[in-house]
């Protein structure tokens, strides 16, 4: 049974901005230093982290050693839609005092329109040039899904345990609709592969666990040996697990074929070789029309601890992905850390 950090099944905006805060307060006790990195995300001039210097004069003394925190504020406006009103943030922003760095973020499953967010930042310009104020107030709009992103930024391929509660977050995103589905055509989700490589690529299929959660994604690539090895583009997504001695089949995505559900025995049968019992619980199985060969070069020394997503059309400078042989070409070229 999975074990869930965030809470699910009510839609309230106060529930979202609970387990938004929980994901945030668990990245700082993890590592305050993702959590720094994670706010200057929209600003290379925030600087909230705590910094030491030594023999630094100040108006009449130079003393050995200062340690000082910049002063900071982020305050946070969610809504479960664009629903935004210009006087309830006006009103908001009344708390800021005489911090250095003083953040309105408001989060929402979809951006905020843009006629509406620049009515918001003329007005934060009006209240900025009024207060006279050395720092001004800055507005940064974000969606859920561009705010699980930049913690996944921050996160690297040993960060494991972090990486599961992020995971979790996204999972309770999509399941409360915070995540809207409409990007997933950009992106490919690497899985790792040792001993089964060859089975996934030749059968055209991955497998896990079925608790696991999952960023939405059209493409797939399979790692082996320091390289994404192989890339394919997801036709069928099918759950499956066997119950009474008879194997039940959920479909997802695509279309539950005999053929698929053949090679879903297939696969139950060559995991017993390496020790692994697919029909103890439920399985997803992702499959493709063919996995093309690539060679994908992860630089940085260590394997991946897991999955690890990659928007394509950054990977590759585009924002028209081309047809899979060419994006299998163009990934050899490239490289990932």
């Amino acid at each position: 049974m999975k074990i869930h950090y965030f809470q699910r099944y009510q839609q309230k905006e106060n529930v979202a901005t609970a387990n938004t805060m929980l994901l945030l307060s668990r990245l700082y006790q993890y590592s305050p230093d993702k959590f720094f990195r994670f706010l200057k995300t929209e600003s290379d001039a925030f600087e909230p982290e705590v910094t030491f210097t030594l023999q630094e004069k100040s108006k009449d003394s130079v003393p050995d050693a200062i340690i000082t925190q910049e002063s900071f504020k982020i305050i946070v406006e969610t809504k479960l839609s664009d629903w935004f009103y210009t006087t309830q943030l006006m009103n908001h922003i009344k708390a800021f005092s005489g911090e250095k760095y003083k953040r309105l973020l408001t989060l929402a499953p979809v951006p905020m329109a843009e006629d509406k967010k620049g009515l918001v930042e003329t007005e934060i310009s009006k209240h900025n040039e009024i207060s006279g104020e050395k720092y001004g107030i800055v507005h940064v709009n974000m969606t859920f899904e561009e705010l699980a992103s930049a913690v996944q930024d921050v996160l690297d391929d040993r960060d494991y345990k972090m990486q599961a509660v992020l995971d979790d977050y996204i999972d309770y995103c999509r399941h409360d609709n915070l995540i809207v589905e409409q990007d997933s055509w950009k992106y490919l989700r690497m899985r790792l592969c040792g001993t089964t490589f060859d089975f996934n690529k030749e059968s055209g299929l991955y497998y896990d666990k079925a608790e696991h959660g999952f960023r939405p994604h059209d493409y797939l690539g399979l790692y082996k040996n320091k390289s994404v090895r192989a890339v394919g583009k997801i036709c069928a997504r099918i759950v499956a697990w066997e119950e009474s001695g008879e194997m039940q089949y959920h479909l997802e995505l695509g279309k539950c074929t005999q053929e698929r559900m053949d090679a879903i025995i297939e696969a139950i049968k060559d995991g017993k070789n390496y020790g692994y019992d697919l029909t103890a619980e439920k399985h997803r199985y992702f499959f493709v029309d063919q996995f093309i060969e690539t060679d994908f070069k992860k630089v940085t020394p260590y394997a991946p601890m897991g999955a690890r997503n990659f928007d394509l059309t950054d990977v590759l400078g585009t924002d028209d992905l081309p047809d899979l042989q060419e994006i299998a070409s163009a990934l050899s070229t490239r490289t990932w850390s």
